[in-house]
Order: C-alpha cells, then sequence, then structure tokens
C-alpha cells in the first residue's frame, strides 16, 4: 500500500512538473503574438483617425487597415511596393521611418526580456528557448499580415519580407534575453579549434580587454550620437533658414487640417532620418537626392529630383558659402568626445600615474572608439536610406561604407590626440601658485585673472572677507610663501620673522592693530558706509608672539605652579563623615567645622616653608 501511495505521489508531481512546463511554453510564444498585435493596434487605430477624419475617404475602413498593416511591415525595414502608378510599373518605397522602428523593437525587447522572469512553482526557460518562443509567435502574426496586405494600396516586397522581418525579431529578442540574463558573455563557440579557443579567452577573455572593449563601446556610441545630435541641429537650422519654402510645401501637400495632421506626423517619424542626413552632410560625403545628385558641403552635384516634402525643402541650394563650410563643426566636436569619454576611464581625475593606463593603451582604445563609431554611422546611414520610386528616385540618403569611412577617419584623427592630450593634462605634476588674491586665513585664495569667474560658481567669496581679494588694483595681491619659508606682512611694515622669532605680544598686537587700521582702510574704500568695529580683531589671538605669551605660565615645572596655592589642612576626626551616611545627609550634607586660623597658619608655614597665603 506504502509503495502505491509513493508511486502515486510521484506521478502527481512528474505530472505538475509537466503541467508547469506546459504553461510556460505557451505563454512565451502568446507574449510574442501579444507584441505583434500591440503593434499593430497602435498603427491602427492611427491610420484609422485619419481616415475617419479625412473629408476624403478612399476605399473604406478595409483599405485603412491594410495600410495600417502595410506601415508596422514598414516599421521592421520590409520595403513597400505601390502597384498603381502613373506610368504602370509598381514602385518601391524602402526609406523606413526610424522614428516607427522603436515601438516594434521595443515590444519585442520587452516580451523576451518578461519571458524570462522567474516565477514562483514554474520551471525557468533557457534564454535560447525564450527567443525561439517568442520570435515564433510573432512571426506568425507577421505571416499573416504579410497575406493581408497583398491586395492592398501598399504591398511588400516578398524577398525584402523573407530577410527582413525573421532578422529584426531575431535580433530584438536575443537583445532582451540577453538583458535579463544579466549582459552575460558566454562561452567561446564549440565549433573553432582547441588552440584558436584558448586564444581567444587569453586575449578577449582577459579583463583589461574587456574593461577597454567596454570603453571603446561607450566613446564610439558617444561619438556617433555627437554626431547624430549635430545633423539634427544642421536640419533644424536649414529649417529655420528655408522656412518659407518649408511652409510651402507643406501647404501644397494637405489643404485640411487632417491631411496636414498627417503629414506633420509623418515629418516628426522622419526627424531621426533627417539628422542622420545632417550627419553624413557635415562629415564630408553629403547624402543623395535622387540618382543624379548629391549634396555636399561643397555644393549641389548634379539636378537633384526632390519630392515635395517640408524636411526636403531645407536642403542647401545654390553656391557652397562658409554657413555651408561650418557644417564642419559638427565631426570636429565629435572627435574629441572619443579621447573625453575614453580618458574618463584611462585618468580619471585626481588619479596618480601609477593608476592611470599607459600611453599606448589609451591610444589603442580611442582609435577602437573610432572604429565603433564608423561602423554605428555606417549602420544607420543604410537604415535611414533608401528608394522612393523608379529611375531618379531610386536612391535616397547617404552611401552608407561612405559616411562610416569619413567617421572613422575624423574620430580616429582627432580622438586620439585629444585623448593623449587630455592623459598628459590630468597627470601633470601639481604645481606651486607663485601669486593669489587673499591670503588670508579662511578665505580660499584665488588667481587674479579667475577672480571674475569665482563670482559666479563659488559660494565662498561673497563672504565680505572675501572681497579683500578683488581689490588687486590697490595692491592687494598677496605672495604665498613656501613651506618652511618666513615672509613679510605688507599691512604693518613689520618683518613676520620678528613676530614669530619671539617678539614680544606687544609687538605683535601693534602688527595686528596695523593690519586691522589697513583692512579698515581698504573696506572704506571699497564701501562708504563701511563702520569700523570698536574691538581688535581676533587676527591677534593667533599670532605667535601672543600665543607665546599667553602660554607662558604653562612652560614652568609642575612643582612651581602647585607652590603658588595653600596646602589644604588635615581633616580632624570630627570632621571627616561619617562612613556611611543617611540618604538625608547625602541630600543635605554637613559641613565641617572649619580650624582656627592660627591653626591653619601654621600648617601652611610648614607645609610651604614660606609665607602663608591669605586665609580663604
Amino acid at each position: 500500500m506504502t509503495q502505491l501511495t509513493d508511486r502515486t505521489a510521484s506521478l502527481s508531481s512528474a505530472s505538475a512538473v509537466e503541467r508547469g512546463r506546459a504553461v510556460v511554453l505557451t505563454t512565451s510564444f502568446l507574449r510574442g503574438i501579444i507584441a505583434a498585435g500591440l503593434g499593430l493596434g497602435v498603427f491602427a487605430v492611427l491610420v484609422l483617425a485619419m481616415w475617419i477624419s479625412s473629408p476624403y475617404p478612399d476605399n473604406g475602413a478595409g483599405g485603412a487597415l491594410r495600410v495600417a498593416a502595410a506601415l508596422w511591415l514598414l516599421a521592421h525595414g520590409v520595403e513597400l511596393v505601390r502597384p498603381d502608378t502613373l506610368s504602370g510599373a509598381p514602385a518601391p518605397l524602402g526609406v523606413v521611418p526610424i522614428l516607427l522602428v522603436a515601438l516594434p523593437v521595443w515590444l519585442m525587447y520587452r516580451s523576451a526580456r518578461d519571458a524570462l522572469e522567474p516565477a514562483e512553482g514554474r520551471p525557468q526557460l533557457t534564454a535560447l528557448g525564450a527567443v525561439c518562443l517568442v520570435t515564433g509567435g510573432y512571426l506568425l502574426v507577421g505571416g499573416a499580415v504579410l497575406v493581408y496586405v497583398a491586395d492592398g494600396p501598399l504591398t511588400a516586397h516578398p524577398l525584402r519580407a523573407a530577410l527582413t522581418l525573421p532578422v529584426v525579431t531575431l535580433l530584438s529578442t536575443a537583445a532582451g534575453a540577453w538583458t535579463a540574463r544579466g549582459r552575460r558573455l558566454g562561452p567561446a563557440p564549440l565549433w573553432l579549434p582547441g588552440a584558436e579557443r584558448n586564444r581567444l579567452v587569453r586575449t578577449v577573455g582577459q579583463l583589461a580587454a574587456r574593461r577597454g572593449s567596454v570603453v571603446a563601446l561607450r566613446s564610439g556610441s558617444a561619438a556617433a550620437l555627437v554626431l547624430v545630435g549635430g545633423g539634427a541641429l544642421l536640419v533644424g537650422a536649414s529649417l529655420v533658414w528655408h522656412g518659407d519654402l518649408a511652409h510651402a510645401s507643406f501647404a501644397r501637400l494637405a489643404g485640411d487640417w487632417s491631411g496636414r495632421f498627417a503629414v506633420l506626423l509623418l515629418g516628426l517619424a522622419l526627424v531621426p532620418n533627417a539628422a542622420i542626413w545632417g550627419a553624413a552632410y557635415g562629415l564630408g560625403p553629403g547624402f543623395a537626392l535622387g540618382t543624379a545628385a548629391t549634396v555636399t558641403p561643397l555644393g549641389v552635384v548634379g539636378t537633384p529630383q526632390v519630392p515635395v516634402f517640408p524636411l526636403l525643402a531645407a536642403v542647401p541650394a545654390g553656391p557652397p558659402t562658409a554657413l555651408n563650410w561650418a557644417a564642419a563643426a559638427v565631426p570636429v566636436v565629435a572627435g574629441p568626445a572619443v579621447g573625453w569619454f575614453t580618458v574618463r576611464v584611462a585618468a580619471p581625475r585626481y588619479a596618480v600615474r601609477a593608476e592611470a593606463w599607459g600611453t599606448g593603451e589609451t591610444a589603442l582604445t580611442a582609435a577602437l572608439g573610432g572604429a565603433v563609431c564608423g561602423v554605428l554611422m555606417a549602420v544607420v546611414a543604410a537604415l535611414s536610406g533608401g528608394p522612393l520610386g523608379n529611375a531618379d528616385l531610386a536612391a535616397f540618403g547617404p552611401v552608407w561604407w561612405l559616411t562610416g569611412a569619413a567617421a572613422l577617419g575624423w574620430t580616429v584623427t582627432l580622438g586620439v590626440p585629444a585623448a593623449l592630450l587630455l592623459r598628459a593634462w590630468r597627470l601633470r605634476e601639481p604645481r606651486t601658485k607663485a601669486a593669489t588674491l587673499g591670503a588670508e586665513p579662511g578665505v580660499p585664495a584665488v588667481a587674479w585673472w579667475r577672480a571674475p569667474w569665482q563670482l559666479v560658481w563659488r559660494p565662498s567669496v561673497w563672504r565680505p572677507s572675501a572681497w579683500r581679494r578683488l581689490m588687486w588694483w590697490r595692491g592687494a595681491v598677496a605672495e604665498v610663501p613656501a613651506a618652511g619659508s618666513r615672509a613679510s606682512d605688507p599691512a604693518d611694515g613689520h618683518n613676520a620673522q620678528d613676530i614669530a622669532g619671539g617678539g614680544s605680544g606687544a609687538r605683535a598686537e601693534a602688527g595686528a592693530a596695523a593690519r586691522a587700521e589697513t583692512r579698515a582702510e581698504a573696506a572704506e574704500a571699497f564701501d562708504p558706509d563701511f563702520e569700523p568695529y570698536d574691538f581688535l580683531p581676533a587676527d591677534a589671538w593667533y599670532e605667535r608672539g601672543t600665543r607665546g605669551t599667553r602660554w607662558a605660565p604653562a612652560a614652568v615645572a609642575p612643582g612651581d605652579l602647585l607652590a603658588d596655592f595653600a596646602a589644604a589642612p588635615p581633616l580632624s576626626p570630627e570632621s571627616r563623615p561619617s562612613p556611611k551616611p543617611s540618604p538625608k545627609a547625602r541630600l543635605s550634607p554637613e559641613r565641617p567645622s572649619e580650624p582656627a586660623s592660627s591653626e591653619k597658619s601654621g600648617s601652611d608655614e610648614g607645609d610651604a616653608g614660606g609665607d602663608p597665603g591669605p586665609t580663604p
């Protein structure tokens, strides 16, 4: 009977584990389906709102939903095709608004990361299992959307969809799983030979190599962000400069408020693309406006075929000017950014030379950061462009390999010297300042050329005692004495050596009074309503001569100090307190009777050996 019970319990526990595993697998698969459905829902809501508010609805609600599904595919990098054109030939649409890509990528990332969160009482999925399940659910919805848009006004390119949609989904879910696992790097691939795997572990797997790789990734990413931000600044300035053309194209595209709102949303979605085009323009290679025109800071080559759109109205035209050449300031700023983010770790502030990285390691890390920046700029340049039609409209945007090469050249050429110079500056030996302002105690010393800046960011200069530092026109510049040297005080005309070397207290007080008078005169010249203090300043209290005079009695022997006090008389048996006083006696003890004055005088004479002091 016991064996049957144990067997039943083991079977029930095994079935519970199997049920838990099935629940986890199903939940992970459903997460991918839900992520795809949420993205589709957002696009459908936006398109249906534009269709409802439009005064000229076309193709009914089904056509609007097919347009929303096609835009969802475009957000994954899938190239769309317009079958109905004026020429009769299908026209491709491959410029992907990068801002639209953020929503589906974030949904896939969160789904994979949530699938790996531990749940109590359920088995834990592996990273590979979570990626496969979430990707499978997402691609199931993607395949259904591809079939749904086949009869719509915008269809998907089959080959581009078969390559792009799975790659984007797999990369996004893999990033989510890697984050959920703590961003850990796995072991070396097993398909590598043993010698190559060991060499890889010895070189890339070391702590110094991993630290340099992380710093290079950070510096390269920061430089790429600086380039894109500078490109956005260039686009904004050009839009303001060509504001009339941009407004005319905006009004020409749509006459009603719903159409203008749709154009505005499309323009906002294309702002990251325009920023990348601006970065390529600042780097030098520029970008293409069709197959027959290229826009660079040196001018426009060819005849651009520009469709009507507000962002394209900001494209510079005409001969190049100094404003066009000023776009080179974008890579000039991005290059030192690589050096700055490298030296932040290689030689942090207040670091000693022994703790900092070497010159070769710093230069190599900065060069790797430039390479990372070049790769990132090449990738985003490839994502930001594409075709907008056939013939002359078949190429729009920057050339990815030219943009990456230009970013690599700028960042390495400027970043490596900037990193070495900043490292040398931070590891320089500290120098003693020969002249400062306001060398009085408690007031920080400030060089005369830095004094105006101190008023802005240093709160301590707003104290009344700090105003004297700014009076350099009255000769308030004081020399900072080196360690162990003796300086003279220009305020009282006396040598500080005389005061410190055993000068009298009267002379120290005279010097302090002279200094106080000089301060009063300076304050009176600075502020006519100044009233001098009616007491001596506290500086005299800390003078060496005053301290010597004040502590002179403490230099005698302890016996000499005790000789100035009268000895206490011995206690008589009657005046001694009882060994165990009562509580009432503790609260109000009786004072012992005082001995006669003659006895006290005699005892004082006998103990002190001299004239007795006054009787207390």
